[in-house]
C-alpha cells in the first residue's frame, strides 16, 4: 500500500502531529529540533545535492505518488529494442546509447494527467457499477450517447457533458484525466491523415517517414512517443532516419534561460545579418548534434567569411558582365570554347566545381549537413581568392576575345551551380543569384522562375581532372610559403623580386609543376622561378642536441656530444631531417643520435628568405636591384591611384586623367613607368603639373618620397 503523509498542496496530513497542515519545507527545522530534544538526532548539517525546482519560479518540488492510467509498454520492450536497430541515427551512438538504453530499461508509460486542458482520456466509467469503456471514435460515442457531435468541441468541459447509459442502469461519465501531451505528438503520423478513418493509401505510402529531426532531449520525448505508438499499433518503426540536434548555447557556452537573462533574440541577428546568415552559421559552426554557441557577433563573423565573400564574387561578375554586355549563350557575339578546351585555370575551377557537386550531393544524401556546407565554403574561398583574383586581368582587358568569353562562361557556371547547391542552406541569397543570372537572363526563356523549382545540380565526371587539381593545390601551397617568406623578410607583395627558388619533395612533383611555373611566379611577383632538388641549395644546417634528452642520457659527456654534432651540422643535418639515426665519435665512443633527440635548424643563405612546411621549401631573393626597386615604387603608385578612384566614387570602367607633382627619383619613376601606370589605372594620360580645379587630390609619401596625385574623369577634360 502507498502511505501518503503529505497532501497535494505539500502540507502534512492531520495524522502527522504536531506539524499537521504545515508546508513540509517549513517543518524541516522543527522536525530536526524535535529529534534533537528526544536524543535521536544522529547529525545535523547542510550538504549540496541535486534537487527538483520549478523551472519558472524556482520553488522546491516534491515527488508525489499517485494512481494513474498507464500503457503497458513493458509488454513490447523487446520489440522496441529490435525495431530501433532498423533506424539510422545521426550521430550513430544515440542508437545504442541514450535512446537504446532508454528502451532497454523501459517502464510502463504513465498516460493520465490531472490537468484541465489536453486531449481527454476517452474512457467512460459507470457511476454505479464502475464498468469502464474505451471509446474508439466519434461515431462510436455518437452511437452510444444517441446524439450528434458534429461541430462539437471535444475538449473539456464540453466532452464531459456527453454521457450514456450503462447496462446496470447507471450513467457512464468520462473519467477526469486528460492524456499525456507526448501521446498527442507521438500520434502525429496517424493523426495528420485522420487514419484509420480515411486516407489509408496516403498513410501506407508515407509510413514509415524517411526523416525526422529534433533536439537531443527528445530521446525521451517525441522520438520515444513516435517509436512506442508505432510499435504498439503496427509493430514497426515510424521513421527511418533521425538527425539529433544539440542545444544552442549563449556566447559563453551557457544554456540560454529567460530567468538568467542570457537569451539571444533571433531578431537581433535577423535585423543585423538576415536569415541566411543565421542559417549558415548554425549549419557550419558544428555538427547538428553538437552543442554550439550563438551570438550576434558569431553570426557576423560567419557572414563576413562566407556570405560576404560569395556576394562580392557575384557582384564582381555582374559588374563586368554588364560593362561588356556579356550574357549566357555567347550573347556578346564571341564564341565560348567547350569546358575541356578552355584555359588551364578555367579547367581547374570547373574540375573543383564538379567534384564539389558530387561531394555535396553524397554528403546531403547521408545527412552530412555540416561537412557539405564546409566544402561549399572552401570552394567559394578558392573561387574568390584564387580563380577570380588570378583571372581579374581577363575581365579587365578591353579585348573581347575567346579568353575573356571563357572566363565569363566559367565564372557564370560556378555561380549558377553554387546557387543550386546553396538553395537548401541559404534560400534567399541562392534565389537572388539564380533569378538575376538565370531566370532573368534574356537567353533563359524556359528557365524556372526560382532556384527552388529546379533540379539539384548534377556532377559531370568528364570535367573532373584530379591530377590538375592536385597540381593546383601544390601551386597554392608553394605560393602560401612564398608569401610567408616575403612576410618574414618584410617585403610587400607589390615589390617585384628577382627570383623564387623552390625545393619539392619528389622529382615527379617537379615535372608536374612545370605547367604552373608562370602562374606561381606571377602570384609571387618574381621575375623567375627556379626549381632545385636539394634543400642544401637554399639553406645550411645547424644541429643542436637536446639537453633535456641527451643530457640526462649521457651526463658529463653531453657537452662533447653537442660540440661534435654541431661541428658536423652540414653533414648530419640532411640525414637527421630525413629521419635517419646518425653517429658521432666522442672520446673513443660511437654515440647514436636519433632525429627526436636533436633540433635541426635551417639557416637561410645570405640574400634569401626561406619558409618551410612538410618537406616543401620556398626561398625568395631579398636583394633589390635598382630596377626592381623603381618598379616597386611604380606599383605602389598604382595602388594609391586605384584607392583614390574608389574614394572618388568613379565607376570602375571609367577612364581618367592623372596629374602628378613630384621631384627627384619619384618624378623619373613616373615618367619611366607612365605606360604601365596608365594601363593599370585606366589613365588615358599622366600629366605632370598642378591638378585642375575640381580634381580629386591627395598628398602621398611613397618610400620616403613626396608626390601629389590628382585624378579627374577623362570626359571632364577637353581633349583628354
Amino acid at each position: 500500500p502507498v502511505l501518503q503523509t503529505v497532501d497535494a498542496a505539500g502540507r502534512f496530513i492531520d495524522a502527522v502531529q504536531p506539524w499537521a497542515g504545515m508546508f513540509v519545507k517549513e517543518a524541516d527545522p522543527l522536525i530536526e529540533e524535535a529529534l534533537r530534544e528526544r536524543g535521536v538526532l544522529y547529525r545535523r548539517g547542510r550538504y549540496t545535492h541535486t534537487y527538483p525546482f520549478c523551472w519558472r519560479c524556482h520553488w522546491p518540488l516534491l515527488y508525489y505518488a499517485k494512481t494513474t492510467w498507464l500503457i503497458k509498454t513493458t509488454a513490447i520492450r523487446d520489440r522496441l529494442v529490435e525495431t530501433n536497430q532498423e533506424i539510422q541515427w545521426y550521430p550513430d551512438h544515440i542508437k545504442d546509447g541514450r535512446f537504446g538504453n532508454w528502451l532497454a530499461n523501459n517502464i510502463d508509460w504513465a498516460l493520465g494527467r490531472e490537468r484541465y486542458w489536453g486531449t481527454p482520456l476517452p474512457v467512460w466509467q459507470c457511476d454505479r457499477c464502475a464498468e469502464q469503456v474505451c471509446i474508439g471514435s466519434v461515431a462510436e460515442l455518437e452511437e452510444k450517447s444517441g446524439r450528434s457531435l458534429k461541430g462539437q468541441d471535444l475538449h473539456r468541459p464540453y466532452i464531459d457533458e456527453v454521457t450514456f447509459a450503462c447496462a446496470c442502469g447507471g450513467t457512464m461519465r468520462r473519467v477526469p484525466e486528460v492524456i499525456d501531451t507526448w501521446f498527442d505528438s507521438g500520434s502525429m503520423p496517424v493523426a495528420q491523415w485522420h487514419y484509420p478513418f480515411e486516407n489509408k493509401d496516403k498513410f501506407d505510402e508515407q509510413h514509415p517517414a524517411d526523416f525526422i529531426s529534433e533536439a537531443v532531449d527528445q530521446t525521451r520525448g517525441w522520438f520515444y512517443s513516435l517509436h512506442a505508438i508505432s510499435n504498439l499499433l503496427f509493430g514497426e518503426k515510424t521513421f527511418k532516419n533521425c538527425l539529433v540536434l544539440g542545444l544552442v548555447l549563449d556566447a559563453e557556452g551557457r544554456k540560454m534561460s529567460k530567468s538568467e537573462g542570457n537569451v539571444v533574440s533571433p531578431w537581433e541577428v535577423l535585423d543585423a545579418y538576415g536569415a541566411d546568415a543565421m542559417r549558415w552559421y548554425l549549419y557550419t559552426a558544428a555538427a547538428p548534434w553538437a552543442e554550439k554557441r550563438f551570438s550576434v557577433e558569431l553570426v557576423g563573423e560567419s557572414f563576413r567569411k562566407f556570405l560576404l565573400t560569395l556576394w562580392n564574387t557575384y557582384a564582381f561578375f555582374v559588374t563586368y558582365a554588364n560593362i561588356d554586355g556579356w550574357t549566357p549563350g555567347d550573347g556578346d557575339g564571341s564564341r565560348t570554347a567547350p569546358a575541356k578546351e578552355r584555359p588551364l585555370l578555367d579547367r581547374w575551377i570547373l574540375s573543383e566545381l564538379n567534384t564539389l557537386v558530387e561531394a555535396v550531393d553524397t554528403g546531403l544524401a547521408n545527412y552530412d549537413i555540416t561537412g557539405s556546407a564546409r566544402r561549399i565554403a572552401e570552394f567559394v574561398d578558392d573561387l574568390s581568392n584564387w580563380y577570380v583574383r588570378r583571372s581579374r586581368r581577363r575581365f579587365w582587358k578591353s579585348e573581347h576575345d575567346a579568353d575573356k568569353a571563357a572566363a565569363y562562361a566559367t565564372l557564370y557556371e560556378c555561380l549558377t551551380t553554387l546557387a543550386g547547391l546553396l538553395a537548401p542552406y541559404t534560400p534567399f541569397v541562392a534565389d537572388e543569384i539564380y533569378r538575376n543570372l538565370v531566370a532573368g537572363a534574356a537567353a533563359a526563356k524556359d528557365a524556372p522562375e526560382s532556384v527552388h523549382l529546379t533540379s539539384f545540380p548534377a556532377a559531370d565526371p568528364a570535367l573532373v581532372d584530379r591530377e590538375l587539381m592536385a597540381d593546383m593545390r601544390l601551386a597554392m601551397r608553394l605560393v602560401s610559403l612564398g608569401h610567408a617568406a616575403r612576410n618574414k623578410a618584410g617585403l610587400k607583395v607589390r615589390q617585384p623580386l628577382a627570383e623564387a627558388v623552390v625545393r619539392l619533395r619528389t622529382p615527379d612533383e617537379q615535372a608536374r609543376l612545370a605547367r604552373l611555373q608562370d602562374l606561381i611566379a606571377d602570384e609571387l611577383n618574381v621575375k623567375a622561378l627556379r626549381l632545385v632538388r636539394e634543400e642544401g641549395d637554399l639553406v645550411t644546417y645547424l644541429v643542436r642536441p637536446q639537453p633535456a634528452i641527451l643530457g640526462k642520457k649521457y651526463g658529463p659527456l653531453f657537452p662533447k656530444i653537442r660540440a661534435a654534432a654541431m661541428e658536423r651540422s652540414a653533414e648530419l643535418g640532411p640525414r637527421l631531417r630525413a629521419g635517419q639515426v646518425v653517429t658521432v665519435a666522442v672520446d673513443g665512443q660511437q654515440v647514436e643520435l636519433a632525429p627526436e633527440e636533436v633540433e635541426v635548424q635551417l639557416v637561410e643563405k645570405e640574400g634569401y628568405s626561406v619558409a618551410e612546411e612538410s618537406g616543401y621549401l620556398v626561398a625568395v631573393s631579398t636583394v633589390l636591384g635598382e630596377a626592381l626597386r623603381r618598379e616597386g615604387l611604380a606599383r605602389e603608385v598604382v595602388r594609391r591611384i586605384q584607392t583614390m578612384r574608389k574614394d572618388a566614387d568613379f565607376r570602375i570602367e571609367e577612364p581618367i586623367v592623372t596629374y602628378y607633382q613630384a621631384a627627384g627619383e619619384m618624378r623619373s619613376v613616373l615618367e619611366e613607368w607612365a605606360d604601365y601606370i596608365g594601363q593599370e589605372t585606366l589613365s588615358r594620360r599622366l600629366v605632370e603639373g598642378r591638378p585642375p580645379e575640381g580634381a580629386y587630390v591627395e598628398q602621398h609619401r611613397v618610400d620616403g618620397q613626396e608626390v601629389t596625385l590628382g585624378i579627374v574623369q577623362a570626359s571632364e577634360r577637353a581633349g583628354a
